[in-house]
């Protein structure tokens, strides 16, 4: 979702769960299992180190223009919170509206009843801020 916010034009809000902000900050966070597939999708590095950069959305994130509503695990290992921590201060510094809602327990995909719950409901909300709805919960 990041990368097509960055790309503009489709998208009156964005809703990221668990997203990837910084391919090349991924490559160095995520557990080695998940680090393989970089290599085969963007490219070795260091010898792709610009693709990397072109295709995170970090790097471009001036571009993001719409509401945006950032949910991340507190203990994945696959898409670290920095990932998210970073988009949502890259917002915040241009005073682009979002929320960032941070799970304690969960990992890369919700698990905890509560915590889907509790993600459908705050997307159900936001989508509801954004659109000029009033959700029934």
């Amino acid at each position: 979702m990041l990368c097509a916010l960055v790309r503009g034009g489709a998208f009156s809000a964005g809703i990221s769960r668990y997203g990837i902000g910084d391919l090349r900050t991924l490559a160095e966070d995520t557990h080695d299992f998940e680090k393989h597939y970089l290599g085969g999708l963007v490219g070795p590095l260091p010898d792709a180190e610009e693709v990397y950069i072109d295709r995170s959305p970090l790097t471009h994130a001036d571009r993001i223009d719409v509401p945006v509503l950032l949910m991340q695990g507190a203990d994945d290992l696959v898409v670290p919170p920095s990932q998210s921590e970073a988009i949502s201060e890259a917002l915040a510094s241009r005073g682009i509206p979002h929320e960032y809602a941070l799970y304690p327990g969960e990992g890369h995909g919700f698990r905890k009843a509560e915590t889907i719950v509790d993600s459908l409901e705050r997307e159900l909300t936001f989508l509801g801020r954004v659109f000029g709805f009033e959700p029934q919960l």
